[in-house]
């Protein structure tokens, strides 16, 4: 009867929601990251199907470790600077971002837009480092750290193109569609859109994600595989203004494209924390080609 009327009410439902402590601590961490201006108790817990006292005692702990922060006049619980500074260290400490930094440059000057570098970790894609090469006129510069939507970027297709199309549509799923309404006009919403995409870029070899994303921007994205294990780390993108970097400039920029991804796969090679043994397993690579 009190579950029937915890439903009925459209309170949490505790047995349906994450149980242990650990799992309710990553997911409150994962709700506060997507959601920059913060939440208040009662939603964090709505939204997590937690009980409002267990999603405190997890907020304030955080809170203890200085990983949250609670804004007093709004009453909103927000992410701290501490998890990008733990994120940040570890990239530091891989040496991926020193030894990438400088070819990431290298390609933005060449194309006189932006480029980033993208890690797989898990089942996602996070973009852990970028170079702006774009002086004037509109510049596309987002935030670090983000998460980027596997069905309509280029950095998710050139991941996807390297596995089979189950395992490219397993992944997609997790996650989710991205949405026209919410991306680009040519956002793949299909299964059947999405593997025509996934074919194109295997032919290329490189992918294409022409107002996918944005309906204002265009990117051209080169997985990055590891030269001894030939696993996919991540991809390294090229994007810009649809008006500028058309599909005619994205074929030009090809060459320097594969081959920064070429010299970011030596990089991470030379990573000892990003490149395991042969048959091991690290942070980032987890994506077998198919």
């Amino acid at each position: 009867m009190a579950k029937a009327a915890a439903k009925s009410t459209g309170a949490p439902d505790e047995e349906s929601g994450p149980s242990g402590l650990i799992e309710r601590t990553v997911r409150v961490l994962e709700l506060l990251a997507s959601e920059a201006h913060g939440l208040p108790l009662s939603e964090i817990a709505d939204r997590l199907l937690m009980p409002r006292s267990a999603t405190h005692r997890v907020l304030t702990s955080l809170a203890e470790q200085g990983y949250v922060s609670q804004q007093r006049q709004q009453g909103v619980y927000q992410l701290t600077a501490k998890i990008a500074s733990l994120a940040f260290t570890f990239l530091s400490g891989s040496g991926i971002t020193d030894l990438a930094q400088p070819i990431l440059e290298r390609l933005a000057r060449a194309a006189c837009e932006l480029v980033r570098l993208a890690l797989i970790d898990g089942r996602e894609l996070i973009w852990v480092a970028k170079a702006q090469g774009s002086q004037f006129g509109l510049r596309y510069d987002p935030d670090m750290g983000q998460v980027g939507r596997l069905s309509c970027s280029a950095s998710g297709h050139a991941w996807l193109a390297c596995l089979s199309d189950d395992a490219a549509i397993a992944l997609v799923e997790k996650q989710g569609f991205g949405l026209r309404k919410d991306y680009g006009p040519k956002a793949p919403e299909t299964k059947a859109a999405l593997l025509k995409a996934l074919r194109e870029t295997r032919k290329r070899g490189y992918s294409t994600a022409i107002q996918m994303y944005a309906p204002w921007m265009n990117a051209a994205a080169a997985a990055v595989r590891n030269p001894a294990t030939g696993e996919v780390a991540g991809a390294v993108v090229i994007a810009g203004p649809h008006m500028r970097l058309t599909e005619t400039r994205i074929a030009e920029l090809s060459p320097f494209l594969m081959e920064a991804a070429r010299e970011l796969a030596m990089a991470i090679a030379a990573s000892p924390t990003l490149s395991p043994p042969r048959g091991g397993s690290g942070s980032f690579f987890i994506a077998q080609a198919s």
